[in-house]
């Protein structure tokens, strides 16, 4: 064995307890004192080894996301869509990719219970031949703001208030009241919707419109969609209380009890396509995350299917450890312009380096399982094994050259430097067909909910006048319901 390639792991334990350097411990039950009850003695090194150890077993814990429980599987290909994408791992029919998903919560703490009404991650890390892919997304099909600059302060005002550390309805409600594209979003978290009965039955969605491209170097919109076999189920407020008392981690429980027990979730993963010439035809900006494509123009696609049939190893290795990044991208997939998600590639990569350090990529749930090469080196928790002479590039003395090119998006970019608002907001036409498609009990259900949250005594009238403005413009009945039980007049 090469002692400069071994990789510390516990499959190589020895049969006595030693300290990390090794040697020999041959008491973990008592401290070095001087005598049988003195003081004792700083040179207790696998003491002083073990509670400095205990002391750093935490790491920071995600801003947003904290939350979480994963599984491992596959991805494989069942319908072929090479004429849309050089993607290597969608190359064909069959082909399978491994893979390692995180469904998680948002907003609330680590040791939160799962059940409480708030987003749900829906992000997979695929590990393809040509590096890995990382699909990071949610339970529901668009977002609460179209701007990354508005992400800290709409996170703040969904967090705890920091005076309190209560997560108060009237702090929401005043926040959003400043961004009526947050209402296709709250028709999604107040409906029935709003809280996944567990994660094999929580659909996923890519929120984000992404570009495929051939070989050709043809680009294709693309957003995506994960449907779980087992079908969408979902938990009412009531329902919640009574599971949530129950277990607060029931949905961690369910995921790998299932699979422990040979019942692999699944999902279907479909694609809505668009030609990116015809952005401009529509009354909404097919790039705004706020707004969803109308299937009955842009029918779903199917792909392929996602399998989770292992339970993780570690959760502290492969749940607190595992990082996503939507810049994780591999050739035949790229960006757009979208500005949430031109954000998110740098901000994903931004915390996972704060929190976990800047070579978080090496750590084993989270490094390319492909060949790689680059002079990254050096740096907290490095632990990569170099013995290379040259670490620059180019260099005569070593051999490592530029891959193929790969195709990205070539169209030209023309304007001046602004800040500007997207042009067709069009805020409302979304959330009026969306609460006008539902059955009249499941409408009731979210005029209660909103009810409910305007009536919080610390709503200021103001605010609940613009909220009612917002529903009335969505759908008039809406807000008239809404305004016979809270009061006021909507502020149009």
């Amino acid at each position: 064995m090469d002692p400069y390639k071994f990789r510390p792991s516990s499959a190589h334990n020895s049969n006595f307890w030693t300290t990390n350097s090794g040697a020999p411990v041959w008491n973990n039950n008592a401290s070095l004192t001087v005598g049988e009850r003195g003081p004792i003695l700083l040179e207790d090194y696998h003491l002083l080894e073990k509670i400095a150890q205990f002391d750093r077993e935490r790491i920071p814990e995600r801003v947003v996301h904290a939350r979480g429980a994963s599984a491992k599987g596959f991805f494989e290909v069942t319908h072929d869509i090479s004429h849309l994408t050089c993607a290597d791992f969608l190359r064909a029919p069959g082909v399978q990719t491994p893979l390692i998903v995180r469904f998680s919560t948002v907003i609330h703490e680590r040791g939160s219970p799962e059940t409480l009404r708030d987003p749900r991650g829906f992000a997979v890390k695929f590990y393809t031949r040509e590096g890995n892919f990382d699909m990071v997304g949610n339970n529901f099909p668009v977002f609460f703001v179209r701007d990354g600059m508005k992400f800290p302060d709409m996170v703040h005002a969904l967090k705890p208030n920091p005076k309190t550390h209560i997560q108060e309805i009237w702090r929401i409600l005043d926040f959003f009241s400043h961004h009526p594209e947050s209402l296709h979003m709250f028709t999604f978290l107040f409906d029935d919707v709003g809280i996944p009965e567990n994660y094999r039955t929580m659909p996923g969605f890519g929120v984000h419109t992404f570009t495929l491209i051939n070989k050709a170097g043809k680009a294709t919109f693309v957003k995506f969609h994960w449907l779980p076999a087992a079908g969408e189920r979902c938990l009412s407020n009531e329902d919640a209380v009574v599971v949530g008392g129950t277990n607060h981690s029931h949905a961690t429980k369910d995921l790998y009890d299932s699979i422990a027990a040979g019942n692999f979730p699944e999902w279907k993963l479909c694609i809505q396509v668009m030609d990116p010439a015809d952005e401009n035809k529509f009354d909404f900006d097919p790039l705004d995350v706020t707004k969803t494509w109308p299937e009955e123009l842009f029918p779903l696609q199917p792909v392929g299917r996602m399998v989770l049939n292992r339970n993780i190893d570690n959760f502290f290795a492969e749940n607190e450890q595992l990082a996503f990044c939507p810049a994780l991208v591999v050739p035949g997939v790229y960006y757009t312009d979208d500005k949430l998600l031109q954000t998110r590639i740098f901000s994903y990569a931004d915390t996972q380096r704060h929190r976990l350090g800047p070579n978080y990529l090496m750590l084993p749930v989270n490094a390319p399982k492909c060949a790689h090469h680059n002079n990254h080196h050096e740096g907290f928790m490095n632990f990569m094994h170099r013995d290379e002479e040259v670490n620059y590039f180019p260099s005569r003395f070593d051999p490592v050259r530029h891959s193929e090119k790969v195709p990205i998006p070539s169209h030209v970019l023309t304007g001046k430097r602004e800040k500007v608002m997207i042009e067709k907001e069009n805020n409302f036409a979304q959330p009026g067909a969306r609460y006008r498609s539902w059955a009249p009990d499941r409408q009731e259900r979210f005029v209660k909910m909103w009810i409910e949250a305007l009536q919080d005594p610390r709503v200021i009238p103001e605010v609940r006048s613009i909220w009612l403005s917002y529903w009335s413009q969505c759908d008039k009945t809406l807000g008239q319901k809404i305004a016979a039980h809270v009061g006021g007049k909507a502020n149009m």
